[in-house]
């Protein structure tokens, strides 16, 4: 069973039911290939979509992700004015997870968890992939994003790309700038914990 207790928690506890999650998954390089200081990659969903949640739903590559947002009751929300900034993990973000741990985060019991993990996600306001590196860079390298979870992702500059830091794993942008009128998602392949 999940732990439901959320002090201390690691990539292993949340995402394993008798398997060790063994590895931190680091960014591949064939995942880098846009650097978000390059023009926007084309977007995933088609354009225009009237909000975040659509957008996500008219793409095969954020499928898993959506499930996870319907488990955890967040529809309606992402659905909402906003605006958010969504960085969005991608189905091969979700694919490093031991077999049944996203279906594990998708029980009732282990809602809160699923909660505290997607909303670590979100940031309220629209930040473009532009905001974030001037962020970055008038932060000497580095910054500190509040989440709609409450705790902060760190954002920096790797490989020409930008790089989220959570408590437990990392991950990059791999697509930037898909505008919706709620808000902007960017792709990420990985997915970090608070």
């Amino acid at each position: 069973m999940f732990k439901t207790s959320l002090t201390g928690l690691t990539v292993a506890a949340l995402m394993t039911a008798g398997a060790a999650f063994a590895q931190e998954s680091e960014a591949p390089a064939a995942a880098q290939a846009a650097a978000p200081t390059e023009a926007p990659a084309p977007a995933l969903v088609p354009a225009p979509s009237p909000h975040i949640v659509d957008a996500a739903v008219g793409s095969e590559d954020f499928s898993t992700l959506v499930g996870l947002v319907q488990a955890a009751e967040l529809v309606e929300t992402l659905s909402s004015t906003g605006p958010f900034t969504v960085f969005a993990p991608t189905n091969d973000a979700f694919g490093v997870f031991p077999e049944g741990a996203v279906d594990g985060l998708k029980q009732p019991g282990n809602k809160a968890i699923l909660t505290r993990i997607l909303t670590y996600h979100v940031v309220p306001g629209k930040i473009t992939s532009a905001e974030l590196i001037a962020m970055i860079e008038a932060g000497g390298g580095s910054v500190k994003i509040k989440t709609v979870e409450g705790t902060e992702l760190t954002a920096t500059i790797e490989a020409d790309q930008v790089k989220l830091t959570g408590t437990n794993g990392n991950a990059f942008v791999t697509k930037a700038d898909l505008e919706q009128s709620n808000g902007i998602i960017h792709a990420i392949n990985g997915v970090v914990v608070p």
